[in-house]
C-alpha cells in the first residue's frame, strides 16, 4: 500500500512539474512575441546597380562641391524653416563618351553648417542638436554617402537633362533615391546639380519631434547637391 502510495504521489509531481515548465514556456513565447511586435527596426532596401565603371575616371573638388538642405516646422514657410549645408569627404565619378556613367559620393556630417541663425549661440545649439542622436548622431554615424545605380537620359525639353536612380545611405539605412538633375561634362570638367528633393527622415530612423506647443517638425528635409569634378590624370 506505501509503494502505490509513493508511486502516485511522484506521478503526481511529475504532472505538475510538467504543467509548470509548459506554462514558463508559454509565457516566455507571449513575451518574445509581444516583444518582437515592438519597435521594429527600420530595413535598408537598395536599388540594384546597373551602372559600370568602364571610362575616364572624375575626383570630386571637395572644396568646390556640397550639399544644401533645408527643414521645415509644419507649417512651411521662411520664418519657420533652418537651411545650411553639407561638405563632400570625397566621391568619384566615371564618364563614358562625354557622359556621366556611375558615381559614388561620401558627406561629411560632422561638416554639417547653418546659414540662417545669425546669432552665434542659437546656430550652435541648432548644430549641436543635429548633430546628437536625436537627429543624425554624427558621433556614430559621421559619414552618408550617395551611389549611382542608373544615370537615363530625360525626355527632351525637362528642366533637368539626366535622372539619377542611386541608393542612399543615412546613419547606416540605405534606401533608394531617385533626383532630376543637370549634367555637363565639359573640358575635363563635370558638373552635377540636382533639382530640390525631399528625403522623409523618418525612413532613417530620424524620428525627433518637438513638443507640439513649439511647433512639430516635418519629417521632409529637402536637399540638393551641386557637385562639381575634375578628370584624374
Amino acid at each position: 500500500m506505501q509503494f502505490h502510495m509513493t508511486c502516485k504521489k511522484n506521478k503526481s509531481f511529475h504532472m505538475k512539474k510538467t504543467t509548470l515548465i509548459s506554462a514558463i514556456l508559454l509565457i516566455s513565447a507571449t513575451v518574445f512575441i509581444i516583444s518582437c511586435g515592438k519597435d521594429k527596426p527600420v530595413t535598408s532596401e537598395s536599388n540594384e546597380v546597373l551602372t559600370t565603371t568602364n571610362g575616364q575616371v572624375y575626383v570630386v573638388d571637395t572644396l568646390n562641391s556640397k550639399t544644401e538642405w533645408k527643414g521645415f516646422k509644419v507649417i512651411k514657410s521662411d520664418n519657420t524653416s533652418h537651411i545650411g549645408a553639407l561638405k563632400f569627404e570625397s566621391g568619384e565619378v566615371t564618364v563614358k563618351d562625354n557622359k556621366l556613367e556611375s558615381g559614388q559620393f561620401v558627406l561629411d556630417m560632422n561638416s554639417l553648417t547653418n546659414e540662417d541663425l545669425k546669432d552665434s549661440e542659437s546656430n550652435t545649439k541648432l548644430l549641436g542638436h543635429l548633430k546628437s542622436a536625436d537627429f543624425f548622431d554624427t558621433a556614430k554615424f559621421p559619414t552618408a554617402s550617395y551611389e549611382i545605380t542608373k544615370v537615363t537620359e530625360n525626355v527632351a525639353g525637362s528642366d533637368y537633362n539626366t535622372i539619377l536612380d542611386g541608393n542612399l545611405t543615412i546613419k547606416g539605412i540605405t534606401k533608394p533615391a531617385s533626383f532630376n538633375a543637370n549634367v555637363k561634362v565639359k573640358d575635363g570638367e563635370l558638373s552635377i546639380a540636382t533639382e530640390p528633393k525631399d528625403i522623409n527622415r523618418d525612413e532613417f530612423g530620424i524620428k525627433f519631434q518637438m513638443p507640439a506647443a513649439e511647433g512639430l517638425i516635418k519629417n521632409e528635409i529637402n536637399v540638393q547637391m551641386k557637385v562639381k569634378a575634375i578628370e584624374k590624370k
